[in-house]
């Protein structure tokens, strides 16, 4: 391939020292803290960004807030589905252009300013035809950016087999390269419903034999509050809502939606995670014995002792 060639692939020249980045924000009533977020941003040492800010809902003043914006001439408003954040993220994935790289965004966090430059030269490092995703780990903090706390360490490295079971990517800290957007884009399409997107970017970029590329230096500050979907994965609370979610069936509810999306994707799969997912499903409807067996042979696992002992809980309970 000419490099003339290669350039147009990818959307950009490769050589260009400050690649376009595409920020996708999924919105819902984020007034509060959404101007912070849109500061950070602005604030980033990589100047070469626009933002795509997907409204669902009901609006209580975040169309204002970005109109005012002294970025206002970057920034884009598109109409969510009404249907969630996952749905809102899908959404947007299906409305943006790939191409350039994505990097996606919640509307109450704060990015450190190396938080795009750092992404981008990672991903730099990979071939320009490979898909891609980088995550990072986090500053966990309360409402008022206080009390600082780095997220948790991805002690094993990521793979299929461990994105089946558990996601280990925050989706406000993924940013994806070229490769991967046209992978998102496409398979979105043909995705319905999924529990969280980066979850599901987590399977579709593993899936199709992609690189995740995990960065331990924490790219921006997550803020806690009441109103957040998931929250922070730490903690004796994150652990007991974590069992609790075995216990109703919640992670089981999740586990049959993942499947069916990841089935919607398979066609992007390498040949080896095609057979890991028809021999998963398989497995879950099979006798405790059988069905066991049949898990530790695909060597499905999460990233700790403690969340393994949950998964294989869900397996005896039947709740997997």
């Amino acid at each position: 391939m000419t490099p003339d060639s290669q350039n147009g692939a990818l959307g950009y020249a490769a050589s260009h020292p400050s690649p376009p980045v595409t920020v996708l924000m999924a919105v819902h009533r984020g007034a509060p803290h959404l101007q912070d977020q849109l500061d950070s941003l602005a604030g980033q040492q990589h100047p070469n960004w626009r933002l795509v800010a997907s409204i669902d809902g009901a609006d209580d003043g975040c169309a204002e807030i970005l109109d005012r914006h002294p970025a206002r001439d970057r920034i884009r408003r598109i109409t969510g589905p009404g249907k969630g954040s996952a749905a809102n993220f899908l959404h947007l994935m299906r409305q943006v252009e790939p191409g350039a790289y994505w990097a996606f965004s919640d509307q109450d966090d704060v990015w450190l300013p190396h938080k795009l430059a750092r992404a981008i030269a990672e991903l730099e490092t990979v071939s320009w035809n490979r898909p891609a995703m980088y995550h990072s780990r986090s500053l966990v903090t309360d409402q008022a950016l206080e009390n600082r706390r780095i997220s948790p360490a991805r002690p094993k490295p990521p793979s299929f087999a461990n994105a089946v079971v558990q996601n280990i990517a925050g989706g406000n800290t993924i940013v994806l390269n070229p490769a991967a957007t046209r992978l998102a884009q496409s398979a979105a399409r043909h995705v319905g419903e999924v529990p969280v997107h980066d979850w599901w970017l987590y399977q579709l970029i593993t899936g199709a034999g992609g690189i995740v590329l995990h960065d331990d230096a924490p790219g921006l500050l997550y803020r806690q509050h009441g109103a957040n979907l998931i929250g922070a994965n730490d903690g004796m609370r994150a652990r007991a809502r974590r069992l609790n979610m075995v216990l109703d069936g919640t992670y089981r509810r999740w586990m049959e939606t993942n499947l069916k999306a990841m089935a919607a994707c398979a066609p992007h799969f390498t040949p080896e995670n095609r057979r890991l997912l028809r021999r998963l499903g398989s497995a879950r409807r099979q006798p405790l014995a059988v069905r066991m067996k049949m898990l530790r042979e695909l060597g499905i696992h999460r990233q700790t002792q403690f969340a393994s002992s949950l998964m294989w809980l869900s397996v005896v309970l039947g709740r997997f």
